[in-house]
């Protein structure tokens, strides 16, 4: 009897012993998991934000060289027009070389206004992202080269210029992409309201991507547009899903922003 009780503890013992094992096992395993997972994490939003960075400082030499060989050129030329020697010159010379460097500073006003509402559209900035989405779509439509339209309904708050930006340059971005990738016939978005969330959703009957597609191009030296995107749905701390119809006769992207970090 006593060698039954001393085989069961032993086997008791040695299960014990195994489950423990199995225990730490396992829970060194889902550590290692969760050590992986936070790596790429990691990596991801190192792939952002180096991709945001870049396309900073794209724009920035980018306006750097719109100033510089451009606007630089004009405002040089119209200083010799306006020289100290002007006071010296016949009347007539010297209306002719005032209105000729007035002609020069108009131009280079010009200039710097388009720079100016490359960064911050007027419309957007006036009358607010329905209005800036409106017009652009109807711009693309009247262009004849793709069937565009936009529909707003439920956006009676206006949000924060700021935030209104990103939107507009996500949509931006995508409608690029379809012009580029897809070979579309249409494209329409939609926006409205669901519990405490604004959703911005884009259709088009072209060539598109699906989530993992998206997923993969972030997390590779490709797609600096997507990242672009990504970049800013991060900030407006939202979310975006890209898909395709169960009919495979359109895709849908869908732009998430949370309604309170709107606040």
């Amino acid at each position: 009897m006593n060698i039954v009780l001393i085989i069961g503890t032993i086997g008791m013992l040695i299960l014990a012993i195994a489950i423990v094992g199995f225990v730490v096992f396992h829970q060194r395993k889902v550590y290692r998991f969760n050590e992986e997972l936070k790596k790429l994490e990691e990596e991801k939003q190192q792939i952002l934000l180096n991709a945001s960075i870049r396309f900073q400082e794209e724009e920035r030499n980018r306006i750097a060289a719109d100033l510089h060989d451009d606007a630089g050129p004009l405002l040089a030329t119209a200083r010799l027009y306006l020289n100290e020697n002007l006071v010296n010159q016949e009347k007539a010379q010297q209306l002719q070389s005032i209105y000729s460097a007035k002609q020069i500073i108009d131009d280079a006003i010009l200039l710097i206004r388009n720079i100016s509402h490359s960064l911050m559209p007027p419309t957007l900035k006036n009358f607010g992202l329905e209005s800036a989405v409106n017009d652009l779509f109807q711009k693309i439509s009247g262009s004849g080269s793709i069937n565009a339209s936009a529909r707003f309904h439920d956006y009676r708050t206006r949000l924060k210029v700021e935030q209104e930006l990103l939107v507009f340059r996500i949509v931006q971005e995508l409608v690029n992409n379809i012009f580029k990738h897809s070979n579309a016939g249409f494209i329409h978005l939609t926006q409205n309201n669901s519990g405490s969330n604004m959703y911005f959703r884009l259709h088009h009957d072209g060539t598109g991507i699906v989530q993992a597609d998206f997923e993969k191009l972030n997390q590779s030296a490709l797609g600096l547009g997507l990242k672009n995107i990504a970049s800013r749905i991060k900030v407006l701390k939202g979310r975006i899903f890209f898909e395709i119809d169960p009919s495979h006769t359109y895709y849908k992207v869908t732009i998430e922003v949370p309604m309170e970090a709107l606040i």
